[in-house]
């Protein structure tokens, strides 16, 4: 009897605890699947499935050193020195956005502040000082309408924006300030380029909107954003209506990006009948990675841009000239790169130019000093031999670089550059520059003083970025 009791409690023992221990696991197991389910059903971060940093134009750091929970710090430094082949006596850099001063060190761009987020509210704000503050804000011809000076309130700014993000999709973002707009590929900052010097395509297209912007993420792997904004470049609205446009975003695997920008808008002072377009269209392919870590090279890739577009109506006709409705005035330009990284990503070379052509001169940038042709503000004053951008004027153009990149890691690149570039009119500052007799604007003008532009140039540029 002893043995039929103990053999019982032995057995509703075993059998209470293989009980419970068998729920447990299928709690275990529910639980299990009730976060795969869950985490199937949330949707993937956008373009989190690969890493991009080899793209041209996109941040090549793998981590941000300067992250916290709420705020992400960015800061950069971009120190040059460029020497042209026709040593101007005025130091003076024309027809371009990224160099200022000639046969000189100089800071283009010093710019700090990042990104802010707390729950579903973002923010980032980053500050522009350098030369690029005074050289990207004077080809904006909106700041001389009105009163109270844009260019001075805006242009230590690079970005300022902030909005909200909508659990919607895979996120959609709607955000108001001055943001980047990356047409024309390259990046507004040298640290995410392949080169240093843009070539015409990127150097006469924006860097930057004033205005809303909503960043559709429809799946992780691409992205819709539609633009309303002031206007093409410009921190205030030329006419009464303002600009629309927008971007389209294509990754689909790692190795491949399509994109795509549009903007339509009237950009014209006095002359609101006169509308632009502009389609602006790149791809990006790395059709090599080595697999082997002993490897030298370790990728190549290379980019392809088109963009084509035109004004019509108020004095000009678009593609084609009229006798009525007046000349031709269109933009038509591409690019190509092409860039190897090698010595385990510490090396990289880039070759690569373009090809423009701009009847009108509408996105030419203008050269500067006495051969200025923007009304400064408050007085109106232009140079006394201003550089014309009359209806029906030509403007031809190509260019030509190579790259060397030394990077001890993500957040460091020494650059050096050699670039051509050519055009079909005096453009580019020559020996005499554009300034005065002795290059000095506290010099008066004499009135045989002329510009002295030429039409090609070779220029050498030495650069330190730097990027936290």
């Amino acid at each position: 009897m002893k043995k039929l009791l103990l053999s019982l409690v032995l057995g509703i023992t075993f059998t209470t605890a293989y009980s419970q221990d068998h729920v447990a696991t299928l709690k275990k197991d529910s639980t299990m699947v009730k976060d795969t389910v869950k985490t199937k059903a949330e949707p993937s971060e956008p373009f989190a499935f690969g890493d991009f940093t080899w793209l041209n134009g996109n941040d090549r750091r793998h981590k941000a050193l300067l992250d916290t929970k709420y705020f992400t710090g960015r800061f950069l430094l971009d120190f040059n020195y460029t020497a042209s082949n026709h040593n101007p006596i005025d130091h003076t850099v024309v027809g371009s956005t990224a160099l200022a001063r000639d046969h000189e060190f100089e800071i283009s761009t010093v710019a700090f502040g990042g990104d802010f987020h707390y729950d579903n509210v973002r923010a980032s704000v980053l500050t522009q000082f350098g030369t690029r503050a005074t050289v990207v804000p004077r080809n904006d011809l909106s700041v001389t309408r009105g009163q109270f000076d844009l260019g001075t309130a805006y242009r230590y700014l690079s970005e300022a924006n902030a909005g909200y993000h909508f659990n919607v999709l895979h996120g959609i973002n709607v955000d108001a300030g001055i943001f980047m707009s990356y047409v024309g590929l390259f990046s507004y900052y040298n640290a995410e380029n392949w080169a240093y010097q843009p070539s015409f395509t990127s150097d006469n297209t924006p860097w930057f909107f004033n205005g809303i912007r909503v960043q559709i993420f429809v799946s992780d792997k691409l992205k819709i954003e539609p633009w309303l904004i002031n206007g093409w470049q410009s921190y205030g609205m030329f006419n009464s209506q303002p600009g629309i446009g927008g971007q389209i975003l294509w990754r689909p695997v790692e190795w491949f990006q399509a994109l795509t920008n549009t903007y339509y808008g009237a950009d014209t002072q006095d002359k609101p009948g006169r509308k632009r377009f502009h389609s602006d269209n790149s791809i990006e392919v790395r059709y090599f990675k080595s697999q082997d870590k002993g490897s030298f090279v370790n990728s190549a890739a290379f980019s392809i841009t088109g963009d084509i577009g035109f004004e019509k109506g108020d004095g000009v006709n678009g593609f084609h000239a009229d006798p009525v409705k007046g000349p031709a005035q269109y933009f038509a330009s591409g690019m190509i790169y092409h860039r190897m990284v090698m010595a385990k990503g510490h090396l990289g070379w880039t070759i690569g130019g373009g090809v423009i052509n701009n009847p009108g001169r509408y996105l030419v940038l203008y050269p500067t000093g006495d051969a200025n042709p923007i009304p400064a503000i408050n007085t109106g004053a232009v140079g006394s031999h201003p550089f014309s951008a009359n209806p029906g004027d030509q403007f031809h153009g190509y260019d030509y670089s190579t790259t060397i990149d030394l990077m001890p890691n993500d957040y460091l690149t020494f650059r050096l550059e050699v670039v051509h570039r050519h055009a079909s009119v005096p453009y580019f500052a020559g020996h005499g520059g554009v300034t005065s007799p002795d290059g000095y604007n506290t010099t008066p003008v004499p009135t045989d003083f002329t510009p002295d532009l030429v039409p090609s140039e070779t220029r050498f540029i030495g650069a330190l970025l730097v990027r936290f």
